[in-house]
């Protein structure tokens, strides 16, 4: 068999947008993912449908993989033939053991690549309006890690050459040891009253920042209980933070948003909440499998319904297929939706709403058979969609680190999906939405909210992407 390859991936610090281009393309045309905690799980979403996915993220009070089960992993993956990505945090060479691994695999003559990330300690303090350089304040910067394999859990760290040498200093992970931090840079040199700042889940809509000096900063921590993962970034540089801070001023900056999804992809909407500031976590995560059909008598219809915008690309697939001449089709097209209709105009065919189809004439209903109560008709099941299982502990995850504000129901199609989605999770909805606003994209999603007895705290004057923001913007957060 022939030993695959393995692709050590930075995933950046946590924006999905961050990733590199190269990165993403590895993540694309993945066979296995070994994932970390602070890797977005958002960027699994790119991974092929039948990608194999392995959590073996580090929690600070335990670990699921150690480290050299990771490197078994990894060795036993590519010996399969599988073409492995093991996804970090930030970048996988700044306190991301990637020379470890890197070397496990060398020593089975494995081919790697080792693909760079967005490091944390600089993308975090320029989330928070920070650069880690500045000709006018800071000529140097360190990178510095505030936990290691010392008897007492302390950092041993040279702290007169830092004091003495280094301008703008980020410490990874060190909340717990931030005294320890402080006492020592002012032990060996550094002026009491040396900004410090924390940015916690840096890049991350969620992002909270707390600020001091080095005299008061563990005082205020302890008071705000702040945690891990944070960067603790020293230097006079923090200064420039009330002039240039820029994306704790976006119109959605502090929305942590969980919005109902009914398609298998990442939406329009979510991108352009996440433009905006938010962070979004879509749920539930779909897979189709596009089935084998038989389009050999399509030309015998008067009326073709279509229930998606994917089933109309799915449907020509099928008869440029079997080769059917398209000018045979004699029959009207309709969608189910705005959205169909347009995948069909794209293809150079004009079509009516459901609402505006005529009773009388043979009708096929192309794409879920589930869909529509339609009298009468034949069906075309061109795929089957169904919710993918093996994001449901990854969605559980990201809601146990998120704190939810804002729920979204785009339509009333996605309400039943979702509720269904939750139970395979285990997990309640009303507890869950209990004190989340709950915002309906229109009437008629929000009768259906209500229908299953949620209560409904408002909607946009428009389903639109556009309304929506400017609704939230205007909308304190509850």
């Amino acid at each position: 068999m022939k030993t695959g390859k393995v692709f050590l991936v930075g995933a950046g610090p946590g924006d999905v947008r961050l990733i590199t281009v190269k990165g993403l393309e590895a993540i694309q045309q993945a066979e296995v993912i070994l994932y970390d905690r602070l890797a977005n799980p958002k960027l699994l979403e790119y991974a092929p449908a039948d990608c194999e996915l392995i959590y073996c993220g580090k929690l600070p009070d335990r670990h699921i993989l150690r480290q050299e089960n990771i490197n078994d992993l990894l060795v036993e993956k590519a010996l399969a033939g599988k073409r492995v990505v093991r996804l970090k945090g930030g970048d996988p060479g700044v306190f991301g053991r990637v020379g470890e691994e890197a070397a496990a695999l060398a020593l089975f003559q494995i081919p790697f690549e080792i693909v760079p990330g967005i490091s944390s300690g600089i993308a975090a303090p320029l989330y928070a309006g920070i650069p880690v350089t500045h000709r006018e304040h800071a000529e140097s910067f360190a990178v510095v890690t505030a936990h290691d394999k010392s008897s007492d859990g302390k950092p041993m760290v040279d702290w007169e050459g830092l004091v003495r040498g280094v301008d703008t200093i980020a410490f990874y992970m060190g909340v717990g040891n931030l005294p320890f931090i402080c006492e020592n840079l002012m032990a060996h040199g550094k002026p009491s009253c040396t900004p410090v700042i924390l940015i916690q889940w840096g890049t991350f809509g969620r992002q909270k920042t707390l600020q001091g000096t080095l005299s008061d900063i563990s005082v205020k921590v302890q008071e705000a209980k702040f945690s891990n993962p944070s960067i603790i970034l020293v230097g006079k540089v923090i200064s420039l933070r009330e002039k240039i801070s820029w994306f704790e001023k976006m119109p959605l900056y502090g929305r942590q948003i969980l919005l109902a999804r009914t398609s298998e992809g990442a939406s329009g909407l979510a991108k352009e909440l996440m433009n905006q500031g938010a962070d979004v976590i879509e749920f539930p995560k779909w897979k189709k499998t596009i089935l084998p059909v038989d389009a050999g008598n399509v030309a015998n219809y008067d009326k073709i319904l279509f229930t998606s915008p994917e089933s109309v690309g799915e449907f020509f697939d099928a008869v440029i297929k079997q080769e059917i001449d398209i000018r045979k089709i004699k029959a009207d097209f309709y969608g189910g939706s705005s959205k169909s209709i347009n995948a069909l105009k794209k293809r150079g065919f004009m079509a009516g709403l459901i609402e505006d189809m005529p009773r009388e004439g043979s009708l096929l209903v192309v794409g879920d058979d589930r869909k529509y109560k339609v009298e009468n008709a034949d069906f075309l099941v061109t795929s089957i969609k169904e919710i993918d299982e093996q994001f449901l502990p990854i969605f559980q995850r990201m809601l146990e680190e998120a704190s939810v504000n804002t729920m979204v129901f785009p339509s009333g199609a996605s309400v039943d999906v979702f509720i269904e989605g939750l139970k395979k999770c285990d997990i309640d909805i009303y507890q869950l939405l209990k004190d989340v606003q709950v915002v309906c994209m229109g009437q008629h999603t929000k009768a259906k909210v209500e229908s299953v007895g949620l209560v409904s705290d408002g909607m946009p004057v428009s389903a639109t992407r556009e309304a929506l923001v400017e609704y939230l913007t205007q909308c304190p957060i509850v």
